[in-house]
């Protein structure tokens, strides 16, 4: 089919049926297998209930039979389309497509966006240009739920940080000063686009050095910290312990220096303060019952409080023990959560979403690395082991993680054999797992105990990451600028969808009501966002710059999240297909059991009627020996009296004269 071309010049209906006429719904196919042949199923199913909708107007067929799986979803996504107006559907039906090519053709698409290249998931793009200028070979990087992670620019020459545009590629900055030693298992926190890098481990020694790097100059320098005097009658300066496998968390224009692995470990774990006003450390005090001393943790902020989990103490037993250290009050509070907790271990990764969920991924033993995914609800303290989706890591510990919107970005570590090279993601709202790029072996993002950060430089999120060990010491800086703009998203999905953000929580539920979701949350939804791309054509100032913008966000975030939906409701299709076929299956064996059962209750009375044929058989020839050995004795007295009778009377019998062998025929 010659390449089809919808502009956004079009007006409505015309440009509606370009854009149907490109996917292969010009009527000479079924719409359903024109749409499976070029999109992922969820993609098919939401644009030819759109189409559906946009041709024939509301679902008015009767409902199919539930055992026809594929049936019944088509119909069950018509059907949520409501009273939907022709015009409406046919806008979002183009809106669509033209999200999905302005992804698959990168950030280089006019404000005009145009339908012109096939639209499949493994696409690949030549040189865009635009102004005159001729933009780098770009690829998309696509997920398991069918939309792309985002892009790659290939053969880009660094020549200074300040002028790359490329994303989702770890790059080595141009930094100035003097570099901290390498190290790693050091701590790390951004506070006002300034790293400060605390501690951490060197051949065995550990640190207790603070370093900070200025992310808009790129410059290193050492802070001449000191400690803060307890007593009033010493005049010496106090040593900070130094103390590796700790966690740093900025706290207002303060840094938190919590716990760690120290040559003098105390029973209870240490929380210090840095002021960064003063640059002094000092013993934060706290109240309540504070967990052990321990090393390797996680240590989450969440709102005002601190969740610890997990590490390993000074006698190197594993934990996996839960406290919360609220900052208001500095009270330290046990806490006992329901549900199945992660197996104790350290140097595991953890982030929160929505202020509500904890997600706890890998970490290790003394001699297994993990790659398991727990959830925490901290509002009911209940821990979960949610259903994953995408290709899941593979174990490791001594990992990074930063979180970017609803991102969760993992960093490095190993599996006691080698660095881990891949960096990946998880979209927590989704629980979806893909890769965002690879490194080659034995550099500083693919090893172990390495920092991972988050920062902004020119407007945009980018990662930093610092340290680690590769079989060698690290103390270089290498940032990455992810391609996920999802701070912007995750903020208006949880205030337009507010169901949305609990989808961690209901990833464990097989039983999720995907449908009354779809109609409370998204019916509405679709005639309020979707907006005539012609008053947008030829902006005239920066606010319809804006308004459009804003307005490609939300239709945006409104695909996405019908694209999950759909989705779900494939897989919810999915999985009760799969149940009827087990069910089936049960059945079967049921059946096969019962007829078992039986054959074998006959067999065993058969069994009973040949013992009591063998025991009768028994008690016969013992009956035939004895009628035998009594007939054997007639015989013999028989024998005897014959030849008594036949022996020549009397007196030959006294005489001893035998009888004549003729004596019977005489």
């Amino acid at each position: 089919m010659a390449m089809a071309r919808a502009s956004s010049g079009l007006q409505y209906p015309e440009r509606f049926y370009a854009a149907a006429s490109y996917v292969g719904l010009d009527g000479s196919n079924s719409p359903t297998k024109a749409l499976t042949a070029k999109f992922a199923k969820s993609t098919a199913l939401l644009l030819y209930t759109l189409y559906q909708q946009a041709t024939i107007g509301p679902c008015n067929i009767p409902e199919p039979s539930s055992w026809k799986i594929v049936e019944h979803s088509k119909w069950a996504s018509w059907n949520q389309l409501g009273n939907m107006s022709s015009t409406e559907a046919m806008r979002l039906f183009v809106k669509i497509l033209e999200v999905w090519y302005s992804r698959a053709s990168n950030s280089f698409v006019e404000a005009e966006p145009v339908i012109d290249v096939q639209m499949n998931h493994n696409s690949k793009v030549g040189p865009v240009v635009e102004n005159g200028n001729s933009y780098p070979e770009t690829k998309t990087i696509p997920t398991d739920n069918g939309s792309q992670v985002g892009t790659q620019d290939k053969d880009v020459v660094v020549e200074g940080f300040s002028s790359v545009e490329v994303y989702d590629q770890w790059i080595a900055p141009p930094v100035s000063g003097q570099r901290p030693r390498a190290r790693y298992e050091h701590g790390a926190a951004v506070v006002q686009d300034k790293l400060y890098i605390y501690g951490g481990n060197h051949n065995g020694r550990y640190l207790n050095d603070l370093h900070v790097l200025d992310l808009r100059s790129w410059t290193w320098s050492r802070v001449e910290a000191k400690a803060e005097v307890e007593s009033t009658n010493s005049s010496s300066t106090p040593m900070l312990s130094p103390c590796a496998g700790h966690s740093l968390i900025p706290w207002d224009s303060k840094l938190l220096s919590i716990g760690g692995h120290t040559k003098d470990p105390s029973e209870s774990i240490q929380v210090k303060v840095f002021d960064l006003q003063t640059a002094t450390w000092s013993t934060l005090k706290t109240y309540g019952k504070p967990p052990v001393s321990r090393g390797g943790q996680s240590v989450t902020s969440v709102g005002k409080t601190l969740v610890i989990f997990g590490g390993q103490d000074a006698k190197r037993t594993l934990l996996n023990d839960l406290h919360i250290l609220d900052l208001e009050t500095l009270t330290w509070d046990e806490i006992e959560a329901a549900g199945l907790p992660p197996s104790p271990r350290s140097d595991h990764a953890a982030a929160v979403h929505a202020e509500r969920y904890l997600l706890i991924f890998g970490g290790g033993s003394h001699a297994t690395c993990y790659n398991d995914l727990h959830v925490l609800d901290l509002q009911t303290m209940e821990w979960s082991r949610p259903t994953q989706l995408g290709e899941k890591p593979t174990p490791r510990a001594g990992h990074a993680g930063a979180t970017v919107g609803e991102n969760w970005f993992i960093v490095g570590g190993g599996d006691n054999k080698s660095g881990v090279s891949e960096t990946v993601v998880l979209n927590m709202s989704t629980l979806t797992w893909s890769v965002v790029t690879s490194v080659q072996e034995r550099i500083p993002v693919a090893s172990e105990g390495l920092s991972l950060v988050v920062s902004s430089y020119d407007g945009e999120d980018v990662l930093v990451s610092f340290g680690g060990y590769s079989g060698r010491y690290h103390n270089e800086v290498y940032v990455l600028k992810p391609s996920h703009k999802s701070t912007l998203q995750s903020k208006l999905v949880e205030n337009s969808i507010p169901d949305s953000v609990s989808a961690v929580h209901n990833a464990t539920n097989a039983t999720r009501d995907v449908e009354s979701e779809f109609e409370a949350g998204n019916e509405g939804k679709i005639k309020e966002l979707v907006i005539d791309n012609g008053d947008f054509t030829k902006p005239k100032g920066d606010l319809l710059t804006v308004l459009k913008a804003e307005k490609d966000e939300l239709e945006t975030t409104l695909s996405n999240e019908k694209l999950h939906t759909l989705k779900l409701q494939q897989e919810l299709a999915d999985a009760e297909a799969r149940n009827s076929d087990l069910s089936k299956e049960l059945q079967s064996v049921r059946g096969q059991l019962a007829s078992e059962q039986s054959r074998c209750f006959k067999l065993e009375v058969e069994v009973a009627e040949l013992g009591q044929k063998l025991q009768t058989i028994g008690t016969l020839q013992k009956e035939l020996e004895l009628l035998q050995r009594q007939k054997a004795v007639s015989e013999q007295a028989a024998l005897s009296a014959k030849q008594r009778q036949g022996s020549g009377g009397m007196w030959g019998w006294l005489a001893g004269t035998p009888q004549s062998p003729n004596a019977d025929d005489d």
